[in-house]
């Protein structure tokens, strides 16, 4: 067996850490289990401020709150694993302390200091993104969930055929809704419906990007990196939306949506209620059951700002690239694009160790391509790769 270069008492501290951060599901216990069945009531104009049912959550926050305070990352010897492990310490604390505050203004606010509001630089964008892409036709095949989950489970055939004794799985899950990945596993809710030109991307996103690098940071020595580091969320993000234009499927809808979830993160930061939003992104061309969707993720458990990081995450990896930056390092686990430094120090100094997968949409030259293009333009319309036009 290798000897970990990591000190005793630094691997017990990550140890601890990401433990804890696997004891708690958080994006599941955020997220209403009645989604759908609200909708209905919604659209059909039952429910004006629809109100929400969320999980029983398994351990109650205190208790990890008060294991969290215990974790002494001031005993940490490496300065480097120091810096990134005291700042997953600050968001596991917050992520608690959101879980006890579901459903009140407190959740809201706790939720701009774990993810930030939007900046007026990405305002602009998506306010450019909506005016000049034109809003496309609802229809074409969908995959059911089902078919939906085959796909998947191919995809991860691939990777096991690489690596055996990959531990990632995907399943229809009754408690979940649309698609999502939660710790190693890629859960589908019932009622998922996913369009045939989009499907491909999806699996890139979810598979290809988040489970892999799931994969990755699981084999380091440091346990944190397959959990994920502090802010992590939207370099992850942006990077599965790149797997997206490697796949070449960016789509119009796509790219919309992604801009329509910043607006309405904007509108709800402003005091517009879940309607108001709602019709907002209806009468800028969205289909009322998507910007349902759309607004119902940003009004979860009270306010949640997570979706503004999909284009903030796409568009600052889109600048890396034109500054002459690479993505290699950033699939050697979950961390963030401001992370990166410290991740190069300690793969510079043998303490990360190569990637056990690479992305199959990385790996592919045309992908590749794609990308080159996507990083020369700095016009976030120009990244459309189909369905641009009706």
């Amino acid at each position: 067996m290798t000897d970990n270069p990591v000190a005793v008492i630094d691997r017990a501290i990550d140890h601890q850490l990401s433990q804890l951060g696997q004891s708690f599901r958080f994006v599941l216990d955020v997220t209403p289990v009645d989604a759908d069945d609200v909708k209905d009531a919604f659209l059909a104009g039952d429910v004006d401020e629809p109100t929400f049912t969320y999980r029983e959550l398994e351990t109650d926050p205190e208790v990890l709150q008060t294991v969290l305070e215990r974790i002494d990352v001031g005993a940490v010897r490496d300065g480097t694993v120091a810096s990134l492990l005291e700042g997953k310490k600050r968001e596991l604390g917050l992520q608690l302390a959101m879980l006890r505050a579901r459903d009140s203004a407190d959740f809201r606010t706790l939720s701009v200091e774990l993810y930030g509001g939007v900046h007026p630089d990405l305002l602009t964008a998506a306010d450019a993104i909506l005016a000049r892409v034109e809003p496309q036709s609802w229809g074409g095949d969908r995959l059911t969930a089902e078919e939906f989950l085959d796909l998947a489970r191919e995809e991860i055939d691939y990777y096991r055929s690489l690596e055996p004794d990959v531990d990632i799985h995907a399943e229809i899950r009754p408690d979940s809704t649309g698609v999502m990945v939660s710790g190693n596993l890629l859960l589908i809710g019932p009622e998922a419906s996913v369009a045939c030109d989009r499907a491909t991307a999806l699996i890139q996103h979810e598979v290809g990007t988040h489970l892999v690098t799931q994969v990755n940071g699981s084999h380091q020595p440091l346990q944190v990196l397959g959990t994920g580091l502090a802010g992590y969320d939207e370099t992850q993000e942006g990077l599965a939306v790149l797997a997206e234009i490697a796949s070449g499927e960016l789509t119009a809808t796509r790219l919309r949506q992604l801009a329509g979830r910043v607006v309405s993160v904007h509108r709800m930061l402003g005091g517009a209620g879940f309607r108001e939003c709602w019709s907002a992104l209806v009468d800028e061309g969205f289909h009322p059951g998507g910007a349902y969707t759309t607004v119902m993720r940003v009004f979860r458990s009270g306010g949640l700002t997570k979706d503004a990081i999909y284009l903030r995450g796409l568009l600052d990896l889109l600048a890396h690239l034109r500054r002459g930056g690479t993505l290699d390092a950033l699939f050697l686990g979950k961390f963030s694009l401001v992370d990166l430094p410290l991740a190069d120090d300690l793969e510079a100094r043998g303490v990360l160790h190569p990637p056990v997968l690479i992305p199959r949409w990385f790996d592919d030259p045309t992908g590749r391509e794609r990308l080159d293009v996507a990083a020369r333009t700095t016009d976030p319309t120009a990244l459309i790769q189909k369905g641009a036009a009706a």
